[in-house]
């Protein structure tokens, strides 16, 4: 990560002058965090691949797909949750920083609510406050912070019950449309906000706590893969076929000022 200088309103020079004093260099600091092992173990019994199953050919093969899927829910929640990031021990797994951990500088929380503290790799969590509702202050606020701080915010992420909130916000307009002799489609919905900094994404998640909204400006944030997806044949024991599905990867943030969060808002 690096900063540039603060604005110098008095950058005014003297012709013909020579340099004699030179602007320090500030280094520039890296963000860290640590790769998570992530896995399903599947059994299929010899009987099920020879009978006629419903639906599918191959129970294994079947399995295989549907703990994949399960494994990327698995992801999504936890890159999405209050986790910090471990380096693990012989005992312990290593886990990598979530959002949630990462998220310190742009933020509206409420009473007793407190931003995690860190320097290069977020170990610490977030302090959950008193709950009060999202509100259209609440959303300018902080994406007006993160202007401040040079991001473009591009996305919110909500759950559902924060999502159908955002939809009634007064600010959002053309919820109605010309059909003509055309049958009319209801909107009662918001997919896109119009801010005074740019238009935004509401992006409904199952997977995210409700009491969150994340702000993010998506070219800062990815998924680091140190091991793709890979299916590993297990040492046969018995009347049954062995595969290990497993994953590596962590939660990759190349600058913390370009998320946001509106966090401790009512869930129901």
């Amino acid at each position: 990560m690096d900063d540039l200088a603060s604005v110098d309103l008095n950058n005014a020079q003297i012709e013909g002058d020579d340099v004699t004093t030179y602007d320090a260099a500030t280094p520039t600091v890296r963000l860290g965090n640590y790769t998570q092992i992530f896995r399903k173990a599947i059994i299929s019994a010899d009987t099920l691949e020879t009978v006629d199953k419903a639906g599918r050919k191959s129970e294994m093969a079947y399995q295989v797909a549907k703990r994949a899927k399960e494994l990327r829910r698995d992801m999504e929640s936890i890159f999405c949750s209050n986790q910090g990031a471990s380096a693990g021990t012989t005992s312990t797994a290593r886990k990598s920083a979530s959002l949630l951990a990462y998220i310190k500088s742009n933020t509206n929380v409420g009473a007793t609510g407190a931003n995690p503290t860190y320097t290069n790799i977020p170990t610490a969590t977030r302090t959950d406050g008193t709950q009060r509702a999202f509100s259209e202050a609440i959303l300018k606020d902080v994406v007006q912070q993160m202007w401040k701080n040079g991001a473009e915010c591009d996305m919110i992420m909500v759950g559902p019950v924060n999502k159908q909130r955002v939809s009634t916000f007064t600010g959002i307009s053309a919820q109605r449309t010309e059909t003509g002799k055309k049958a009319a489609t209801i909107i009662g919905s918001a997919d896109i906000y119009l801010s005074d900094f740019g238009a935004l994404s509401i992006v409904p998640s199952r997977f995210q706590r409700e009491r969150d909204a994340l702000f993010i400006d998506s070219n800062f944030v990815s998924i680091a893969n140190l091991r793709n997806y890979q299916i590993k044949d297990l040492a046969k024991t018995g009347d049954a076929e062995k595969k290990l599905l497993i994953a590596e990867c962590g939660l990759k943030v190349l600058n913390e000022k370009a998320l946001g969060g509106a966090f401790d808002l009512l869930t129901t």
